[in-house]
This record gives C-alpha cells, structure tokens and sequence, in this order.
C-alpha cells in the first residue's frame, strides 16, 4: 500500500511541474551571473555609463565689448575702500578727529603720488574736515588738487562740498556755476542735498526769487518736495515779512507730501510769534500733533528750541514727555543728548538749577545713556555759580555709571575751587581724585596745579599748604611746577623756611628747578642773609646729579655766572662740581 501511494505521489508532482511557466524557473535563479567578478565588471560598467563625463573642450568665454574711449568715468564705489586704500582712510579720518586737519591733508595729498592712491571718500573726508572749520581756500585748493590736477573722478559729494563752501563764502554765482557744470558733464544727476545748498545759499544772499526758481526747477527734474528746501524758502519769505506767499507754499508742500519735516512748522509758528499772533502760533503747533507721526529728534529739538524761547514751558514740558515715552531703541530712537542739553540750558539760563538737575536725571523707558560731555556741560554751570556740592554729586553720578571723567571735567573743578572758596569740599573732592585710579592721578595734578596757582594769586598759603600736606597723604605725585607755585608764594610771603624746605624736597626727588625759579629763591634769601642754605643745596643737588651719570654720558652745560637785582649770584664755584 505504501508503494503505491508513492508512486501516485510522484505522478502528482510530475504532472504539476509540466504546467508550471518557464519564467518561473528562470526567476527562481540564485545568481544572475556566473561568478562575482562578472558581477561587479557589469555594476563598473552600468556605472560607468551613468557618470557625467567633464568636457573634453571649454567653450571659449564670451568676448567683451570694446569700452567706449568716450563715455563718462565713473566715481569709486565703495567696494574700492578696502585693504591699504582703507587703512589710508582710517589714518587720514584719525587725523582728523584729533583737529589735526593739516596733517590729514598732507597724508592724503602725499598719497596721490605712492602705490596706494586715496578715493574719492578720503579725499572728501578732508574737504568736508576743512569746510566745517570753515577754511574754504584749501577745500577750493584740495579740489583743484584731486580732481582735477591727480585726476580722481569726483562724485556727488565731493560737487555738494565746494557748493556748500562757496555759499558759506558768500560767493553763490560760483556755486550756481558747479550745480550745471553737474548737469552738464556729470555722469550723475544733482542730489536733493545740492538743492538745499543753493536755496539756502540763495535766500541768505537775498535772491528770493531764484531760490523759488531752483525750488521750480528741482521738481521738474523728478525729486520729491523736499520739506527742508521748502523750509528755507518760506522763511525767507517770513523774513520779508510776505506771510501769505510762506503760508501759500506751506499749502503747497502738505499737498505734495502726507508726511514731512516738522520743522516747517517751527518757522511758521516764529512768523506767526513776529506778527504776535500767538493763537495762530500754537494752532499751527497743534495742527501738526493732530497728524500723529513720529517725528525724529532733530524735528522735536527744533519744535522744543521754539517752545522754550517763547516761554511756552507746558507744552515744551510735554513734547519732552512725549520723546521720552516714544524713545525705545532700537526700534526708534525718540530723542538724543542734545534733546537734554536743550532742555537744561533753558533752565541754567535762569538759574533755576534744581529744575535743570531734575530734568537732566528725568528717563524713560529705556534710558538714553549719557557722556562725559553731557555731564560736564551742567557741571560747569554749576561751578560758575557756585553750586559746587551739587557738582560733586553729579560728578559722583556720573562715576557710579561708568563714564570716565576726562580733562574739562577736571578743569571745570579745578576753576571752582581755585578762588578758596568751599575749601572743605575741594579736600573731599580730592580725595575721589586719588582713589580713581591712574588716570585720574594724571589730571590730579593738572587739577592740583591749578588751585595752588589760584590760591597764590588770591594770597591764600594756608590753604595751599593744606592742600599740599592732603595730596602728599593721598599718593598723588606732584611735578616740578606743582613745588615752583608754591615756592614762590612762599617767597613772596616771605616764608623762608617752609620756602627752603620745599625746594630742598623738589631737588631731592631730582626734579629741575628752572632759572626763574632759582633767581627768585636766592634773591630772597640773600636779602635775608641766608643765601649759603640756597648754594649749598644747589651744590648738593648739582654733586648727585654728576654722581648718578654714566661715565658715558655727556655732562649738562655748565650754569654761567648771573646777574639778579644787581648782584652777582655766586654760582661760579659750582661749575667745577657740574
């Protein structure tokens, strides 16, 4: 039984495997090549055909069209301020910063004949630096120079420079004949800068007309309705006194521009003022809040500058409130420094400084941080008016804000204190001096010098020494005319012995005692008859100083024998020592 069922087993399968497709047989294939390496020589070859093959042959680059020999040079962009060119124009602006503009123009003028050849940028940054110091002979002469004998092409800027200075010369005929010579050569047209010049320049020469003219002939050359240009004009119709003509042009530019300078509005409201139409005035103000847009800082200053003059101290008191509240950098900026110099000037000028103080010390928001020029400005008022503790205060505040005092601050201190008056206050201010660390021991002594030679002249040694004894205890190291002011107050109140012991001190901690100061000294103490202490430390001083040098040096020239008053000062047995 068992043998048959397998043999119908197998007849089973057989039938099966007769009607079974072929393509199964060949899908059912464990590899699909013979062996592994013509496996992997068929994937190198589809690979092969799938890489993108590099040209065998570049194309050649698309030839560029011949430069006309006739068409305009360009001005240098700013991508040609870069490298050495850069670092010229950094040294050049330095110079400039520091007010030595002599030196920046020569290292500019030198530069036209080396390797590195300024731009136009350098070249205008010191012909703006001579027009701002109003030397408008060289910006003429370093225009001349650049562009037209070194051939640098000038832009716009540089044109808007020589405008502006030979309008601040008074000379608008030459400036009128730049703007076309622009026109007519430039490869740029005139910017609305230039227009602003030449109006102005225009109108402060009297020639209303053809400033409204260039006004006409600036909108036809496509600008817009510059509100400054138009400013101008109408307040120099308001100067002649024509206020519908100023009124009828102020029309005009709100008809042009939705929105604009509002310093326009600061004009009329002073014609309006002039005519005494003080409603007129504060309406036309108030027609300009009404348009609720933000106005920079230089608009608002003009705007409080007016308030302020015409007594208007509640609205100026609110338009302060109003920048504070709008000032949130950085997204706008609502006022700037000037805005509180503005602010604290109106209120010094009365002497009323409690008022300034608190106004100058009012904030935001977002504070606007102030410099060590914002201080110094209400500190020396202050000190002009006696008001020194308040000044210490604001000195004390501007220390907790990490601003650094410099020079004029010193100086406004140093002025305060040198007539004697509040003396206990200048020995507390000295004492912050000494613990601001090195710098400020540097003007210490600038500091110092000055009260000690305030003190002489108001005959005041008691409190000079003083001082002296408290700046001795503080570290502050005096120089040599810190001890020759006060030697010779001595000398002059006849104080011999603190006189002998303060010069004995100055040449032992070897600081050179001057002709002057040594002639005065034995003059007085010869009179006295004690001339020989006087030699004998100057023979001291002379033997130290032989003995310090090196046997290489070359020996200071000998003291020839002088005559004071008459006598003779008996310095000749001192040469042989020196």
């Amino acid at each position: 039984m068992s043998f048959c069922r397998q043999l119908l087993l197998r007849s089973l399968r057989f039938t099966a495997d007769e009607t079974r497709p072929a393509s199964i047989y060949s899908l059912s294939r464990p590899f699909a090549f013979s062996s592994f390496e013509e496996a992997a020589a068929e994937r190198r070859r589809r690979k092969r055909l799938l890489r993108i093959e590099p040209p065998t042959r570049r194309d050649p680059p698309a030839s560029r069209p011949p430069r006309n020999p006739n068409a305009p040079r360009l001005p240098d962009s700013t991508s040609s301020l870069v490298g050495p060119r850069l670092s010229l124009h950094n040294r050049v602006q330095t110079l400039i910063r520091s007010g030595d503009l002599d030196a920046a123009s020569a290292q500019a003028r030198h530069a036209v004949f080396s390797s590195i050849r300024p731009t136009v940028f350098t070249c205008n940054a010191v012909m703006s630096a001579m027009l701002r110091a109003c030397r408008f002979d060289d910006v003429f002469a370093l225009f001349h120079f650049f562009f037209s004998q070194q051939n640098i092409i000038p832009n716009i800027v540089s044109y808007n420079i020589q405008i502006s200075a030979h309008c601040d010369a008074g000379d608008v005929d030459a400036a009128l004949a730049v703007y076309r010579r622009v026109l007519t050569t430039a490869p740029f047209p005139a910017s609305i800068f230039t227009y602003r010049y030449l109006v102005k320049g225009l109108v402060d020469s009297g020639r209303i007309s053809e400033a409204v003219s260039l006004l006409r002939e600036m909108l036809n050359r496509g600008h817009s309705s510059d509100s400054l240009v138009y400013n101008t004009v109408i307040a120099g119709f308001i100067d002649l006194g024509d206020m519908d003509k100023a009124i009828e042009l102020f029309d005009e530019l709100r008809e042009h521009c939705p929105i604009y300078d509002g310093v326009v509005h600061a004009t009329l409201m002073e014609g309006y003022w002039k005519q005494g139409m003080d409603k007129k005035a504060m309406d036309c103000y108030q027609s300009l809040l009404d348009r609720q847009f933000r106005m920079t800082p230089a608009t608002c200053n003009v705007l409080l500058e007016t308030l302020l003059k015409h007594d208007k101290l509640i609205e100026a008191d609110k338009l302060f409130d109003h920048m504070l509240d709008e000032h949130k950098p950085p997204v706008f900026m609502g006022l700037n420094l000037e805005t509180y110099k503005i602010m604290t000037n109106h209120f010094l000028q009365q002497e009323r400084f409690a008022e300034a103080i608190e106004v100058f010390r009012r904030t935001g928001v977002k504070p606007l941080p102030k410099n060590v020029a914002a201080y110094n400005h209400i500190i020396q008022h202050l000190c002009e008016n006696g008001m020194q503790t308040d000044a210490v205060n604001l000195f004390d505040e501007m220390l907790s804000q990490a601003i650094e005092p410099d020079a004029a601050t010193y100086t406004c201190f140093a002025d305060a204190f040198s007539n004697g008056s509040k003396f206990e206050v200048a020995l507390m201010f000295l004492d912050k001096i000494a613990n601001g660390g090195e710098a400020a021991l540097t003007s210490a002594v600038t500091f110092c010098n000055k009260i000690f030679n305030g003190f002489v002249k108001a005959g005041c040694m008691g409190q000079a020494m003083q001082l002296f004894t408290k700046v001795a205890q503080s570290g502050i190291k005096l120089d040599a005319a810190s001890y020759e002011i006060l030697i010779t107050g001595l000398c002059k109140e006849t104080d011999l012995d603190n006189a002998r012991t303060l010069f004995e001190e100055m040449l032992t901690r070897g600081m050179l005692s001057s002709v002057e100061l040594q002639s005065c000294v034995l003059d007085k103490f010869r009179k006295a008859g004690r001339n020989t202490e006087i030699e004998s430390l100057l023979a001291a001083a002379s033997q130290a100083s032989s003995a310090q040098r090196l046997p290489g040096d070359e020996a200071p020239t000998p003291i020839s024998t002088q005559t004071i008053a008459g006598g003779k000062l008996p310095w000749a047995n001192l040469q042989g020592s020196v």
